[in-house]
């Protein structure tokens, strides 16, 4: 069987893109600008097939060091990378801001229960500093 590259570029992007709902350990990274709220954590009450299941929960198993967590819900769509392109979604949400004038390294961890029942634990390293941060985070849900 021939694979297109970009379609396997593609797909490799989009599980990237999403939290992984299975039983593994996650560990990702964001740069945060210092004092800016970021969204760190979405997650859609999506199940594997796309209909919609129960509200996800998301529990913070390891606050932050040097900062403050905010947990939203609301609605969302989905970005087209994600494996239920432009889907309406109810969405469990979890923004961080760093304490004023804080520069360096910050960690949270979070258990993630999604719409289908499997829950994943995901570590978030957080660089706080300079003035940009992650393009893709915002305030909105």
């Amino acid at each position: 069987m021939i694979r297109s590259p970009r379609l396997s570029l593609a797909l490799a992007a989009a599980l990237l893109a999403a939290p992984a709902l299975a039983q593994d350990a996650k560990v990702r990274e964001h740069s945060v600008a210092p004092g800016k709220q970021v969204r760190i954590v979405a997650v859609p009450n999506l199940k594997k097939d796309c209909s919609l299941g129960p509200q996800p929960e998301v529990k913070v198993t390891a606050p932050p060091k040097n900062g403050a967590l905010i947990q939203r819900a609301g609605k969302m769509k989905t970005p087209p990378t994600y494996r239920c392109p432009n889907a309406e979604a109810q969405v469990q949400a979890l923004f961080y801001e760093s304490k004023a004038g804080f520069n360096g390294t910050d960690e949270v961890t979070v258990e993630i229960k999604g719409a289908d029942g499997n829950t994943v634990t995901q570590t978030i390293r957080l660089k706080v500093g300079g003035a940009g941060g992650d393009k893709k985070d915002t305030t909105d849900l």
